[in-house]
């Protein structure tokens, strides 16, 4: 995962953070921060006003690097594996869906609303919010694009409408 404000900045003619921070409002080491691709937390206020003034969305500010297929290691020709240990396939990360993360910053961009990891942990431990990949140890949560929109249809209108 990074960051790519700088690149959306210059993309739409933005040479300073100067101007970034006249476009979003920000603060100036907020904003020299973000242009140089250096923040470490966002607010959500500061998440609106950079996805706002940029015309983007939290998927673009976070650019997300594919994921490495972790292969075994290679056997020479012609020697034989041990018997004893099973063969196991190649692990990898699914790319067919979005991790808990994404939705947070989906589901904030969508509500103005930003729930916490536990959350949604919470609402994929009660089944509220299915997935497609279980986490695990190291293994993000993956939930399908068709999972999430359920999800976000059933959070307006029986959380949002009840506030």
């Amino acid at each position: 995962m990074k960051l790519q404000i700088k690149e959306i900045c210059e993309a739409q003619g933005i040479k300073s953070a100067y101007e970034l921070a006249k476009r979003t409002k920000l603060n100036m080491p907020t904003a020299y921060r973000a242009f140089a691709n250096d923040i470490k937390q966002f607010t959500p206020q500061t998440l609106k006003a950079l996805c706002d003034a940029l015309k983007c969305s939290p998927n673009d500010i976070f650019g997300y690097n594919e994921p490495q297929t972790v292969k075994p290691q290679s056997v020479k020709v012609g020697a034989e594996k041990p018997a004893s240990k099973p063969e196991t396939p190649q692990a990898t990360v699914s790319t067919g869906g979005m991790t808990v993360r994404e939705v947070r910053e989906r589901l904030f961009a969508t509500t103005g609303k930003m729930l916490s990891r536990e959350r949604i942990n919470n609402y994929i431990a009660n089944g509220t919010l299915r997935t497609t990949q279980p986490g695990g140890k190291g293994t993000p949560h993956i939930i399908s694009e068709a999972d999430y929109l359920e999800f976000e249809t059933w959070y307006k209108e029986n959380i949002l409408k009840q506030k």
